[in-house]
């Protein structure tokens, strides 16, 4: 899920950018730093947004920077197993499929797309459903079910992300609007039963007596 977060740190101007507008030096180079990188106590950031507040800077002897306590902001994504994330596909091949979640990517296993065979159509990009006919495409959104999780903080990039498609309400963008238009039809053929309301006459019996 992806949160907005308020954070301190402090942050290093390197020398030859203190005459620039402060806020914006301390805004290029928490982007720098953070974008794209690991702490598993916040998340994986996306994005820093906004300086907030920035304290008096302070001297470091032999430093030419000058180091300033800052107040940011930032959007960061924290994921849990069996988590349902949503993510945009960018990359195929014979075992799988890379999905985007942003600053990093998850690997769809081809075991975990579907339990139909699936083929490779390389010349396409394309991961075949072979009995459905459904397909996985670069460029599709996809809704998938975290299963592995294994974050790096020294190496984003070796973090290990799988995913899963093979439950209900899970797949593609195309595959969950079919599956919405399949079950309308099922249910204007099938109209669920309604119950008819009875009326229920109660008897007087010996045991009623009012007592005059």
């Amino acid at each position: 899920m992806y949160y907005k977060v308020r954070l301190e740190d402090k942050v290093r101007v390197p020398p030859n950018r203190l005459g620039e507008k402060l806020e914006k030096v301390i805004l290029d180079v928490l982007q720098e730093q953070l974008e794209g990188s690991i702490d598993k106590e916040i998340g994986i950031f996306i994005c820093v947004t906004k300086v907030n507040d920035v304290g008096e800077g302070e001297l470091v002897p032999g430093d030419g920077g000058v180091y300033y306590d800052v107040k940011f902001e930032a959007l960061v994504l924290r994921l849990g197993l069996q988590e349902v994330i949503e993510g945009l596909v960018v990359e195929t091949t014979s075992f799988g499929a890379f999905v985007s979640l942003g600053p990093i990517d998850a690997m769809l296993h081809v075991s975990q797309i579907s339990d139909e065979y699936i083929n490779y159509d390389e010349k396409n990009a394309r991961l075949n459903c072979q009995d459905s006919k459904r397909f996985i495409g670069v460029g599709d959104s996809v809704r998938a079910r975290v299963v592995t999780l294994s974050l790096n903080e020294r190496e984003p990039r070796d973090s290990k992300i799988g995913l899963t498609m093979r439950q209900a309400g899970l797949g593609t963008a195309l595959w969950l609007q079919e599956d919405m238009e399949a079950e309308k039809e099922r249910e204007k053929d099938h109209p669920p039963e309604k119950k008819e309301r009875g009326t229920t006459r109660k008897s007087r019996g010996k045991g009623n007596a009012t007592g005059e």
